[in-house]
């Protein structure tokens, strides 16, 4: 159950809900992640960062996932987020990623747009889908830190973006950040609507930790059809582990935690599925 991207987006822009890609960093988090669409029988993407794959390259991750598809009887897709090179975006293609997102938000227009083409020119040959992203989601996110001043997606702009790299989805910043959010985000939906009205592929919100369940909900019915998850994942897991060894200190075994962090995981993807509205479109 292994697949690619672009089914699975297509289908929910058909549909009017999202396909939830939740960020992945271990071995429990994989198992999370698939046992939550399993139970829900919904389309997933699991995705990592570059913060991640330094951490452990794209063939370990990739092969988590791998298996975790074996298991399921839900399509699974596993997608490199916030790709910040050709050449990481081409490692993780060749390790048998089945999405790609190139960021080149932090490029001048054009520069993004030779950036995002070429690494659509290789994983097309794979028929891989790329995501690419214009403007740029603030915030901090491993390795990627950000801050600027005009940071929200030009709906023209992404016009010419679109037609010119070739990209199949667009991750469009709306006032999103990566990261904890000091207070309630404020997202420009007007906007997003106006970026609707001109590009007809696929949108993606990036930096949705935080942002309120009937914020994410207009969101997609503006347009949006996958929709990020990381931080919240992280805060999870790490505070279901914390729990545990502050009840039990003595424990040593890594699996007793690492158990209790993957419940919590579980439950807050079973909860976003319900947000998006993607149970049982599998």
């Amino acid at each position: 159950m292994l697949v690619t991207t672009k089914k699975l987006l297509l289908d929910a822009q058909k549909g009017g809900y999202a396909v939830g890609a939740f960020n992945v960093e271990n071995m429990e988090m994989v198992q999370a992640v698939a046992a939550a669409a399993e139970e829900l029988k919904s389309p997933i993407i699991m995705q990592t960062t570059p913060g991640t794959l330094k951490y452990a390259d794209a063939d370990y991750f990739f092969a988590n996932a791998k298996v975790a598809a074996k298991k399921a009887s839900v399509p699974i897709a596993i997608h490199l987020d916030h790709g910040n090179s050709y050449d990481l975006a081409v490692q993780a293609f060749n390790a048998g990623y089945t999405s790609i997102m190139i960021d080149g938000s932090h490029e001048s227009l054009e520069d993004n747009i030779a950036l995002s083409k070429a690494v659509v020119d290789v994983c097309h040959i794979g028929d891989v889908p790329v995501e690419g992203e214009l403007g740029k989601v603030g915030g901090k996110e491993d390795d990627l830190v950000a801050g600027y001043d005009d940071p929200y997606t030009n709906p023209d702009e992404a016009k010419l973006f679109v037609e010119k790299s070739g990209i199949d989805f667009l991750a469009v910043a709306i006032g999103t950040a990566h990261g904890v959010y000091k207070g309630i985000p404020k997202l420009d939906l007007n906007r997003l609507s106006e970026i609707r009205k001109v590009v007809d592929i696929p949108l993606v919100l990036h930096g949705t930790s935080g942002v309120p369940d009937d914020v994410v909900k207009e969101c997609i019915k503006r347009g949006i059809c996958k929709v990020n998850y990381a931080t919240d994942l992280r805060i999870a897991f790490s505070n279901g582990v914390k729990k545990y060894l502050a009840e039990k200190p003595s424990v040593y075994d890594p699996k007793k935690y690492g158990a209790v962090g993957r419940e919590e995981v579980k439950k807050y993807v079973l909860d976003k599925i319900k947000v998006l509205v993607s149970d049982f479109k599998a």
